[in-house]
């Protein structure tokens, strides 16, 4: 989509940048505590260092040595079964211990906000396919604030082309019957990410049904599929995968609860092959077409996605499709 002519100017004065944030807005860095017990220091390292296989992270504060190939022991066991006699026997004994390349492997991703400079999870970063991060450079806090006062000089058509792009997809992926009070029950009344108690809510937007898988994908939000979350970690979720935003336990258990397989939870963004299937129908693609020929853009920047990811042109679909949109959507890939 063509970018607008801009119709407003944000003067930035005074602006902080800390000097170990300079320079840094792109870098993901790898997050995780010293793994020395008696030590208590979180300790951040460019994710860049473990793209070698022989890589060493020493603790600043405990002297702690990090390192490829390595472990930390933590006890001795003994694994104990009864016997015939109602007695206990050693049937197996060893060390229990961490493997230092297992700890990193599932260490969170962070990166530094370039606007209130401090180091936050990856999760509070929109996506920036055109960022060498993959992620903006401000976290949705600062992002939010800015938002909040570009938005009393946006433009009506921005706001109607936002709102008209969210019912594109949710056009496409289909609309599910949603029990508000179902979802509620199921997750007993709690943010599902933080357990936060949301009984006492009685606003919906502080009690908000998430796509578990984003429409972003082309998935439906329904009774069966959606998760409640509170305000704040929805909005730190915002259309992220779910292996990208939740914890490997976290997965496991929001896959008993919805329903979902637990490979496709945990597994990289997948869209719905539902909603690509109905796109193979000339009559749904002809009406998408033809409903929202006045957001054209919407539709090819949407057309060009999935044939980027997928391989799939739901354009040659059409029976009706002008060749001119099509050049022109070409151009654009």
């Amino acid at each position: 989509m063509a970018r607008r002519k801009p119709y407003s100017k944000l003067e930035k004065k005074n602006m902080i940048r800390a000097d170990h944030v300079k320079g840094k807005g792109d870098i993901l860095w790898k997050g995780f505590q010293c793994i020395n017990p008696e030590c208590t220091e979180f300790i951040f390292v460019p994710l860049t260092l473990f793209d070698v296989d022989d890589w060493l992270v020493t603790c600043p504060k405990c002297g702690q040595e990090i390192f490829s190939g390595g472990h930390t022991k933590f006890y001795d066991y003994q694994m104990k079964v009864k016997n015939q006699q109602g007695q206990y026997e050693i049937k197996e004994e060893g060390e229990f211990f961490v493997e230092h390349d297992e700890y990193i492997a599932e260490a969170q991703l962070y990166k530094y906000c370039i606007v209130c400079n401090t180091m936050k999870p990856i999760g509070f970063f929109d996506k920036h396919s055109a960022r060498k991060s993959g992620r903006q450079g401000e976290c949705r806090l600062c992002k939010r604030i800015y938002n909040a006062i570009k938005n009393g000089t946006r433009i009506t058509d921005q706001h109607r082309e936002a709102a008209q792009r969210r019912r594109l997809l949710i056009d496409v992926a289909g609309v599910g019957k949603i029990e508000s009070k179902t979802i509620y029950k199921k997750f007993h009344d709690k943010c599902f990410n933080c357990g936060k108690d949301l009984s006492q809510c009685t606003s919906a937007k502080e009690k908000p049904l998430d796509h578990t898988l984003p429409v972003y994908y082309l998935w439906p939000l329904r009774t069966d599929n959606a998760t409640l979350l509170c305000r704040d970690c929805n909005g730190q979720k915002s259309g992220s995968w779910p292996s990208n935003f939740y914890s490997t336990e976290k997965l496991k258990e929001l896959s008993v609860i919805t329903g979902i397989d637990y490979s496709l939870l945990s597994g990289k963004p997948t869209y719905n092959p539902e909603a690509i299937e109905k796109l193979k129908s000339p009559e749904v693609v002809d009406n998408l077409l033809v409903k929202y020929a006045a957001y054209m853009d919407e539709l090819i920047a949407l057309r060009n996605r999935i044939l980027i990811d997928t391989g799939f042109d739901f354009f040659k679909t059409s029976s009706k499709i002008s060749a001119t949109i099509i050049r022109k959507a070409d151009e654009l890939l």
